[in-house]
């Protein structure tokens, strides 16, 4: 927890200092409670650092419209924007022409290239893996072949996106299946990757009997 204070803080404040205006006032403004709350269970937990990632940033879209969105992660050759939704007082009252506006917002994000992500703050505080999956299957569908960085081979590489896409723990006839291959080959690769530390295991002792990907190992994804 203190690791991800002095982080945040760090994060914040680097932004602060190359902003201005506008710019500097939506982020002092609009960087606030749901925000925070996705770096901290969603975020940290997940990829471990907020290189790439920028708050409140300001983006023009297809019509020349300035908009700011909650987040940004930009590293080539994608743009991927994540919004924070709220539901209180506010987003309860929110009259029809503000509700059409958001909507043609992110139409407009996405015409022009972005792909667009949504949490509920709610998810966020109260299911904070399901939201932590999403995020995982973002970067592995996007960033998966970054794996080749701890010389991972094709197929670990294929097992690895297959762990970062299903909910469900690993089994070896699962990997069996998917590959082609035999079961005794599937848990060899499973070891493998074991031993790499991307997957732990979620059940078993003596004999292991499926796979998680490891929390460490999810950070090689970025």
């Amino acid at each position: 927890m203190m690791e991800f204070v002095k982080e945040h803080e760090n994060f914040v404040r680097f932004h602060e200092e190359k902003r201005s205006g506008e710019r500097l006032r939506r982020l002092k403004e609009g960087h606030g409670y749901a925000e925070k709350q996705f770096m901290h269970h969603i975020w940290w937990p997940l990829i471990g650092h907020f290189r790439h990632l920028h708050p409140e940033y300001e983006v023009r879209d297809f019509q020349d419209n300035t908009r700011f969105v909650d987040f940004v992660y930009l590293r080539p050759p994608h743009r991927i924007c994540f919004e924070i939704d709220g539901y209180g007082p506010h987003a309860r009252d929110i009259d029809r022409s503000r509700f059409g506006d958001n909507l043609m917002r992110q139409n407009q994000l996405v015409l022009d290239e972005w792909k667009v992500f949504r949490f509920s703050l709610d998810d966020i505080t109260q299911h904070p893996g399901r939201c932590q999956q999403v995020v995982l299957n973002i970067m592995a569908r996007w960033y998966g072949d970054q794996t080749q960085l701890i010389s991972l081979t094709h197929r670990e590489k294929e097992i690895t996106r297959l762990a970062a896409s299903t909910i469900d723990p690993l089994k070896p006839q699962v990997v069996a299946d998917h590959l082609g291959i035999r079961v005794e080959h599937a848990r060899k690769w499973l070891h493998s990757l074991h031993s790499k530390g991307i997957i732990m295991p979620a059940s078993g002792e003596q004999r292991i009997r499926s796979y998680i990907l490891d929390p460490a190992g999810r950070k090689l994804f970025v």
